[in-house]
């Protein structure tokens, strides 16, 4: 009965970190301030208030409504909401009610943020990346001090894959402005990496990016490119989502893929790295 409550309380916990991270998601590429004014609905500014932002019910209750002018509200508030609140219940029954799950739990939020406003802005927002890089130094010193290392690197692999995720990355990204005659990766993918890499340490920090780059054809060439509609302007074709949200041929969010190739990484990266040696004959 003690684990069902507890684990209930970390969806709840996580839910409302979702909550907070939609807030995050809406403002930080604008460059604006999660503390204040509070949450207005962007239509009508009307003040959300405590009532009307449970996380989950309160879109649930007020029919994806405002309540002041009767606009829509975004489904995606409800479903990000929902997400992170799974994730921190998965945190908690795959580690335990200790802080490695907490690590977990928070460092999944994150690049949930960092793949939410690359997929819709193209940006990856500082808050997002020092915010990140703050909590995974912080964590790693406090998580050695308890030997609660659980699947992060120690403080000095962490330092290590700091410098060879942001240090690979920006390899990457000069060999495609050399290939390409233009910037192929923003500073925002690089920082990104020096947090990745400070979580899962060097080896699993290269392992992100290979994930990622494997992963990003098949999601454009199964998913996104069914997805869309050829549009002749100007007497060329252009690549367009058939909403108009733009993803192009030119414009790629590489964090949409590296956010959840990190977790993925963080969480399973040892064992893929192993599996590998051994059907390789190098272990």
């Amino acid at each position: 009965m003690t684990a069902v409550i507890e684990g209930v309380y970390a969806f709840i916990l996580g839910a409302v970190m979702g909550s907070f991270l939609n807030v995050c998601v809406s403002r930080w590429p604008a460059g604006l301030s999660v503390v204040s004014p509070r949450s207005r609905c962007p239509n009508c500014g009307h003040a959300i208030t405590a009532i009307e932002n449970v996380p989950i019910l309160s879109w649930v209750f007020l029919r994806a409504r405002c309540r002041g002018c009767g606009g829509t509200i975004s489904i995606q508030y409800p479903l990000v909401e929902l997400a992170t609140g799974v994730l921190w219940l998965w945190a908690f029954l795959h580690f335990g009610a200790d802080f490695s799950a907490l690590r977990v739990a928070v460092f999944g939020t994150i690049m949930l943020g960092i793949a939410l406003t690359d997929a819709e802005h193209f940006l990856i927002p500082d808050g997002f990346t020092v915010s990140g890089l703050i909590w995974v130094l912080l964590s790693v010193f406090i998580g050695a001090f308890f030997r609660e290392q659980g699947p992060f690197a120690g403080p000095w692999h962490a330092i290590i894959g700091m410098c060879a995720g942001a240090g690979a990355i920006a390899i990457v990204g000069w060999l495609g402005e050399v290939a390409l005659n233009r910037p192929a990766m923003g500073f925002g993918d690089t920082t990104m990496m020096a947090v990745v890499g400070g979580a899962v340490g060097a080896e699993r920090a290269l392992l992100t990016l290979f994930v990622a780059s494997a992963i990003a054809p098949i999601v454009l060439l199964g998913i996104v490119y069914p997805l869309t509609r050829k549009r002749e302007e100007g007497g060329q074709m252009d690549l367009a989502l058939a909403d108009g949200s733009g993803w192009r041929r030119k414009e790629l969010p590489f964090g949409v893929f590296l956010a959840p190739s990190a977790f993925v990484c963080l969480v399973y990266g040892q064992e893929m790295i192993n599996w590998y040696l051994r059907i390789s004959g190098l272990k």
